[in-house]
């Protein structure tokens, strides 16, 4: 088809079509930033852990007594071992992602600087295997270290720890972390073992690559602990919180007891990005209908102003389908115009943000997705109005004329 008359019919309708690529580059701008952070965010939400997340549920209890509490664990994890189908119990002091972040800032010098908030978790005897920890170097703790731990303004006089695999790599860059030592607040612990990466209590409070930053620290069973592990199999998770939170409020009956699934803990961590996503993609969705419907309508009002022109061609031998494709054509050019503008303008929303707030650069290949799907929002959109130009008849052209 000769492209020639449809810039020179564009040229002598500026309005309208200046209109089109307007629209058309706002909804390319916004589209590619939109589902750049719907990205960012459902990668956020799927973080991987290494612990066995669908195997785990947390029961805690609350209102007794501090002083008491302490000497009630050893018979609480009795009573929670004793549950059918739990296959390791411990108390610990913290949780991945529960958002009540317990941090130390570690060196690897005396007197070197901290680098980053690093969470610290505190397991009682068997807590490795409560939350599935995955060894990769060296050991767990020993029973020795378990019996001879304690707490000393909320830091481990055990002297030793284990790291994860990111804090190994990133504090110690092309060496073993095996027998290496960190520093933190006058005191010193030796790495025993390296762990998988587990996430931090509260991510967003560790600092840059700080997600995986945590160490843990063994605990003596007289210790205060905030929260007791069970494992299980992933069926028995529910029936098993239930019988928990029965038990252990026989146990302490003055006490609240709470119980949930480690799933539920993630669900809720991550329920505001959640919101978030959702929200993204409902702009999404109203942005390019509201820009589908915008074409619409200024294609239509478009054919009606140029009936005449239509009738013409049909006069002199043109075809429905050569009316249809007319428009069509028209209609692509339109696009790649405002596509054009529009990935320049998404590119400087992208610097904005980036520069402003705690955004990444947004990768390239967002920006030809979204100018596919502007292309094929703008074809389809055009085809009704082009239809109904094609079905023009050629006797309207006689009589106007």
């Amino acid at each position: 088809m000769e492209i020639r008359p449809i810039l020179a019919s564009l040229r002598r309708h500026r309005i309208p079509a200046a209109l089109i690529v307007l629209e058309i580059a706002l909804a390319c701008a916004v589209l590619c930033n939109a589902v750049f952070m719907i990205g960012q965010r459902m990668a956020d939400i799927h973080w991987p852990n290494a612990i066995d997340e669908q195997g785990i549920s947390v029961i805690t209890v609350n209102g007794t007594d501090p002083a008491l509490a302490a000497s009630d664990i050893p018979r609480n994890l009795a009573a929670l071992r004793g549950i059918a189908g739990v296959t390791a119990a411990a108390a610990a002091t913290s949780m991945p992602l529960d958002q009540n972040p317990a941090l130390t800032g570690f060196t690897t010098t005396p007197d070197g600087k901290t680098t980053v908030n690093t969470s610290v978790y505190f397991l009682g005897s068997g807590g490795e295997q409560a939350l599935g920890l995955h060894l990769l170097q060296g050991r767990f703790f020993n029973a020795d270290e378990y019996a001879d731990s304690g707490l000393k303004n909320f830091q481990s006089t055990s002297h030793v720890l284990l790291v994860t695999q990111s804090d190994a790599q990133r504090l110690w860059p092309g060496q073993g972390a095996l027998g290496k030592t960190l520093y933190a607040n006058g005191e010193s612990w030796t790495v025993v073992g390296v762990v998988g990466d587990v996430l931090a209590q509260d991510p967003k409070f560790s600092g840059p690559g700080g997600r995986y930053s945590s160490v843990f620290y063994p605990s003596h069973p007289d210790e205060m602990m905030g929260d007791y592990v069970l494992r299980n199999a992933p069926q028995d998770r529910d029936r098993v919180v239930r019988e928990a939170v029965q038990a252990l409020g026989r146990l302490e009956p003055g006490a609240v007891v709470e119980g949930k699934t480690y799933a539920q803990m993630r669900t809720d961590y991550f329920a505001d990005t959640s919101s978030m996503v959702w929200m993204l993609v409902l702009v999404c969705v109203v942005m390019l209908a509201v820009t589908a419907f915008g074409i619409v309508g200024l294609t239509s009002f478009w054919v009606g102003q140029r009936r005449r022109q239509i009738g013409v061609r049909r006069a002199v031998g043109a075809t429905r389908g050569h009316i249809l494709q007319y428009f069509q054509t028209e209609n692509f050019l339109l696009s790649s115009m405002g596509v054009a503008v529009g990935m320049v303008l998404a590119f400087g929303i992208n610097l904005y943000l980036m520069s402003h707030y705690a955004t990444s650069r947004m990768p390239w290949y967002y920006l030809p997705c979204g100018a596919i799907a502007l292309w094929l929002i703008g074809q389809l959109a055009v085809l009704g109005p082009a239809l109904r130009a094609a079905a023009v008849p050629p006797v309207v052209a006689t009589r106007s004329v």
